[in-house]
C-alpha cells in the first residue's frame, strides 16, 4: 500500500471516502503478495493494483458498494475451468481481499498512519477480516502508542502484542484470536500489516557501477547509501536523488552504521586494502547480501586476505563475490541488473534458472498465511 498512499492521503485529508482492497492472503501462484491494495476514491479514480489486471474490474464495483453502504467485504478470487471468463485469476492462483470503506468517520487514525508511512516511522494496523468482530475495524500499533480498537480490550491487548513483534521483522500476515485476545483458530481473524521503514542498501565504492546499483537499488525499495573514502568520486550529482553519499573510509563507516537482517550491502572498490577490511567488518554483522565486485582471480587473493585477517569459514560462506548472477552483463546498467537478480533470488530462494527450464510451482514454498501464521 505505500506506493498509493499519497493518492489515500489527499482523498483522506479532503475528507473524500474511498474504498481500499488489500490483499490479505494468497496460495499458489497469486501475482501479488499479502498487503498490496488497490484502491477507488472520488470520480472513480482508482490507484494502484491486487492481481496486475485479472480482477481489477470485480474489485473497482466491491470498492464502489463498500462505500456506498460501509459494509467491508471478505472475496476470494480464483481461476475456474469451468467459466473462464468470469472475474479470476489465469496464474491459477487465489487471493484474498479485504475491501472496506475509509473516511475520518471510518478511521480516525489513518492520516496518522499515512504520516508515519511517509515519514519512515514504524507502524503496524490490525484489521478484523472474519469473526464475531465488526469486520474492517482498525487497531494501529507504533512502538510506543496505539490508535483506534478491534472491539474488546482484551483483543487490543493481545494484537498490540503480536503487532509489535510482526514490525521488528517488518512482517506482515493473519492472526486468530478468541473474543477476548485467547490464541484460537475459531474466532476472530486479523490482519496485520506492518510498514516497517525501507531496508537499507549500502554500496561501498563510488564508480560508475555504484551509480548503477544505487538506481536499481532506489528501484526495488531500498534506502540507499553510498560510501566512498575518494571525495572527489562521492560527490552527490554522480548519484540518484535521494541517495545518500558518505565520503569516509568504508570500513569505519559500516562500523558506526546500524545493519540488520534485511540489510543488502554491495561491495564495489574491488581494492584490498578498502574491501579486505569492510569485509570483514561486515561478514561478522546481521546483513541479508554481502556482495562483492571483482574477477576470479580478485575474489581469490581477497579470501585468501580475509583468511589471513581470521575471517573463518562459516562467515566466508555468506560472500557473494563474484557480485551477481551470470547474466553475461558488461554495462554498469547491466551489472547492476545481474545484482539485483542475485539479490531478489536470495531473498526469494530462487534457482536462478531460466523459467523455461523449471518445473513446478513458479512461486515454490509459498503457503496460505492462514496456515503459515497461526
Amino acid at each position: 500500500m505505500r506506493d498509493i498512499l499519497p493518492a489515500l492521503d489527499r482523498w483522506y485529508a479532503a475528507g473524500s471516502p474511498f474504498g481500499l482492497a488489500t490483499v490479505v492472503a494468497v496460495s499458489r501462484s497469486a501475482p501479488r503478495e499479502p498487503g498490496a491494495a488497490m484502491a477507488v476514491g472520488p470520480d472513480d479514480e482508482v490507484v494502484g493494483s491486487v492481481s496486475g489486471g485479472c480482477v481489477e474490474g470485480a474489485v473497482f464495483e466491491l470498492a464502489r458498494e463498500v462505500v456506498a453502504d460501509g459494509e467491508a467485504r471478505l472475496e476470494t478470487f480464483g481461476y475456474s475451468d469451468e467459466d473462464a471468463f468470469t472475474a479470476g485469476l489465469t496464474c491459477g492462483g487465489e487471493i484474498t481481499l479485504l475491501v472496506r470503506a475509509v473516511s475520518p468517520g471510518t478511521d480516525p487514525a489513518f492520516g496518522e498512519v499515512a504520516a508515519s508511512v511517509a515519514g519512515n516511522e514504524p507502524v503496524t494496523v490490525a484489521t478484523v477480516v472474519d469473526g464475531p468482530a465488526r469486520r474492517g475495524a482498525t487497531l494501529a500499533v507504533w512502538p510506543g502508542r496505539r490508535a483506534g480498537t478491534l472491539g474488546t480490550a482484551g483483543l487490543d491487548v493481545a494484537v498490540t502484542a503480536d503487532a509489535r513483534g510482526e514490525l521488528a521483522q517488518g512482517a506482515t500476515g493473519l492472526r486468530h484470536y478468541g473474543p477476548h485476545g485467547e490464541r484460537r483458530e475459531d474466532a476472530v481473524t486479523v490482519f496485520l500489516q506492518s510498514f516497517a521503514p525501507p531496508p537499507r542498501m549500502l554500496v561501498f565504492g563510488a564508480i560508475d557501477y555504484a551509480a548503477a546499483v544505487a538506481r536499481i537499488g532506489a528501484f526495488l525499495g531500498y534506502r540507499v547509501t553510498v560510501c566512498d573514502a575518494r571525495p572527489v568520486f562521492a560527490t552527490p550529482k554522480r548519484f540518484p536523488a535521494g541517495a545518500e553519499v558518505v565520503v569516509d573510509w568504508p570500513h569505519r563507516y559500516l562500523r558506526g552504521t546500524e545493519t540488520d537482517g534485511r540489510t543488502v550491502l554491495c561491495v564495489l572498490t574491488h581494492d584490498p586494502k578498502f574491501d579486505v577490511p569492510l569485509l570483514e567488518e561486515a561478514l561478522r554483522r546481521p546483513a541479508a547480501y554481502i556482495g562483492a565486485m571483482g574477477s576470479r582471480r580478485t575474489h581469490d587473493d581477497r579470501l585468501k586476505r580475509l583468511r589471513d585477517a581470521g575471517v573463518d569459514g562459516a562467515e566466508l560462506a555468506r560472500l557473494r563475490s563474484p557480485v551477481g548472477l551470470d547474466l553475461g552483463a558488461r554495462t554498469p546498467e547491466e551489472v547492476a541488473v545481474s545484482v539485483a537478480a542475485e539479490i531478489v533470488a536470495l531473498r526469494w530462494g530462487g534457482t536462478g534458472k531460466p523459467l523455461t527450464m523449471t518445473d513446478g510451482a513458479i512461486h515454490p514454498g509459498r503457503t496460505d498465511p492462514r496456515e503459515r501464521n497461526n
